[in-house]
């Protein structure tokens, strides 16, 4: 028993470290939005979403080369079954989220083609580098599509934000957003470690571990910045932070299994989680999209997104 504390520690300390340096970068990363005049919108897809996600990133890609590729797939699947299930869920029941109609015409959209995409390549039962530069590919297209947006909406409700702040701590800024990008990587190690090692000693394989326990540390940091943004009644951000970070676990974090250790995708996944993720997906515009309506995921269907992860995580185990 001694043996496993090491490892269990390392995955607790790692969470802990995880969620302060996601915060942090996040936070210095709006800041440095803020100062250059970004949207809300761009700030939850871009700074949120890669910032959130940066965890899965680290973490699938160390284990990657560690060539715990279950432990990669299972993180990635596994973050999109959480982002959407708890960390939307439990936001909509603190307080109904409205929703903005372009991202429902838009990202949701790519978020949709992303996930599709993602299934199609999963399907041959093997993840490969091909794989894994058509996902970069689209990852490109992606982030070109959302830079020209963003030129478009510079002034776009810029009034949610905070006040611009003092630009003489942007030097401070730059610093502690590359302090929160050390920290994250490092605290993405141990979790990496205590998760493969208790994997280990429990016999659990290293996908059940990827999908559960490493799947919702990485997503944490998401959680923490969709209640904090719900609490501060930055709506946008919310559902902004969680189809951002769900592109970037569909074709970013997928991607890097398939570049660094090419192998075969576990069954499971295209018999049960796969098709989870996918559901999800469609459920995310089904609570959110009312015709003719304001859009708003509201407290009951907050409750029907964690009940479907409820019934998720029951099934798994």
């Amino acid at each position: 028993m001694p043996d496993i504390l090491l490892p269990i520690l390392a995955l607790l300390s790692g969470f802990v470290l995880l969620i302060w340096s996601a915060d942090e970068f996040t936070e210095n990363g709006a800041k440095i939005a803020n100062i250059f005049k970004v949207s809300p919108l761009i700030i939850g897809l871009l700074i949120f979403g890669f910032g959130t996600s940066a965890p899965e990133m680290l973490v699938s890609g160390l284990a990657a080369m560690d060539g715990n590729t279950g432990l990669s797939i299972g993180n990635a699947i596994g973050s999109n079954i959480f982002n959407i299930a708890l960390v939307l869920g439990i936001s909509a029941i603190i307080a109904p989220i409205k929703v903005h109609e372009d991202i429902l015409k838009k990202e949701w959209v790519f978020l949709m083609v992303a996930t599709l995409c993602a299934g199609l390549l999963l399907w041959d039962g093997r993840l490969d580098v091909t794989d894994g530069l058509i996902l970069l590919t689209l990852l490109i297209l992606f982030l070109a599509y959302t830079l020209k947006e963003a030129k478009k909406n510079t002034h776009h409700e810029f009034d949610n934000l905070e006040q611009p702040i003092d630009k003489s701590q942007t030097k401070k800024t730059w610093i502690m957003l590359i302090v929160g990008l050390i920290v994250l990587v490092s605290s993405a190690k141990l979790v990496v470690w205590g998760g493969v090692e208790v994997a280990k000693a429990y016999g659990i394989s290293d996908l059940i571990i990827g999908l559960t326990v490493v799947a919702l540390g990485t997503s944490l940091p998401e959680l923490a910045v969709s209640i904090a943004s719900v609490l501060k009644k930055q709506y946008e951000m919310v559902v902004g932070n969680v189809i951002g970070s769900n592109l970037f676990n569909t074709i970013a974090v997928l991607a890097i299994p398939g570049l660094i250790h090419p192998s075969d995708v576990p069954v499971e996944v295209l018999n049960r989680d796969y098709p989870i993720m996918l559901l999800l997906t469609v459920l995310l515009f089904i609570v959110s999209y009312k015709f003719g309506k304001k859009h708003v995921i509201n407290r009951f269907e907050g409750v029907v997104l964690v009940s479907t992860f409820s019934l998720y995580m029951w099934q798994l185990f």
